[in-house]
């Protein structure tokens, strides 16, 4: 019998396709978006638009990077990986934290030279067009990869899609702080420059919360281990699962679980209900692996 030290596994093309589709909605969106804003920051001078700006010029570098990474966490295990790559992803999305990190740090600096150094009204006019088009754009960009996050189960596209619904909320503090400047006081736009960057930073906090849980063993809910165990006992001649230890190494799970079957069943039996387990619980979409531990019933 040949020696196996690699996992044998094949690509999914639904999976890849799913992957493109996310990827090409990201860049073509942020970067159209980062061309416009930045456009009318420089013609306007607000403060609020441009930390918004700023918020789109790293949206569109982390879609780069996003592309990189789920194309290497696709890639099938080799020697180098021989469970395969996909703890890339998770890593990809503490890059996307970062990146976010830094917009924030960006407008947070440039909105509060602003409020100390004397802010000036901002017709509303162009600010107000390009604020109101990109929330539109981004409610549907949220949607679309939410969807298709789910459907992918990828953790790296759902960050992404987390900041699509972050960014209509920054577009809409930044249009408040447009508008404040112009009808109440001028240090509006600033203090909404700030307000987009808290809320960058928390959109962050999120993102990397999750992620640092993939990348350090983070295990699942309890709601999860019970379809788990339901999944295990629904196979013929299993007399009960005593033992699940469910945790994430990369977006996924690798679960542990011991079975009891009957004592005086031959082994080639026994091994065919291991397998049929198996089968049934790496089909729940958050399960990658499955190993299973057979032991005599009443032992």
């Amino acid at each position: 019998m040949a020696f196996q030290s690699v996992r044998r596994e094949s690509p999914d093309p639904y999976r890849q396709r799913l992957y493109q589709q996310a990827i090409l909605i990201a860049i073509a969106g942020n970067t159209l978006l980062t061309a416009t804003k930045g456009a009318v920051a420089g013609l306007s001078g607000s403060s609020a638009v441009f930390s918004d700006a700023a918020n789109s010029l790293s949206d569109t570098l982390y879609s780069l990077l996003m592309a990189a990474g789920l194309h290497l966490a696709q890639q099938p295990a080799d020697e180098g990986h021989p469970q395969g790559h996909s703890r890339f992803e998770p890593l990809v999305s503490l890059f996307i934290a970062i990146m976010m990190g830094a917009a924030g740090y960006t407008a947070m600096r440039e909105s509060v030279q602003r409020f100390f150094s004397g802010a000036t009204a901002i017709a509303p006019g162009w600010p107000t067009a390009v604020l109101v088009g990109s929330a539109l754009l981004k409610v549907a960009m949220y949607l679309l990869v939410r969807r298709i996050g789910r459907l992918a189960h990828s953790p790296a596209i759902r960050a992404s899609a987390r900041d699509n619904l972050t960014d209509v909320m920054t577009s809409a503090a930044a249009l408040l702080g447009v508008w404040g400047s112009r009808f109440v006081h001028p240090l509006f736009d600033p203090a909404a420059g700030m307000v987009v960057s808290l809320w960058i930073f928390r959109a962050t906090w999120g993102i990397l919360d999750e992620n640092l849980g993939y990348l350090t063993g983070r295990g699942a809910p309890p709601e999860l281990t019970a379809q788990i165990v339901a999944a295990a006992s629904s196979v013929p001649g299993v007399l009960g699962v005593h033992q699940v230890i469910a945790d994430h190494v990369g977006p996924q799970l690798r679960v542990d679980i011991h079975i009891d079957v009957d004592g005086e069943m031959t082994l080639r039996q026994a091994h065919a209900i291991a397998d049929q387990v198996q089968v049934q619980v790496e089909a729940l979409p958050a399960v990658d692996l499955a190993f299973i531990h057979v032991e005599p019933a009443g032992s």
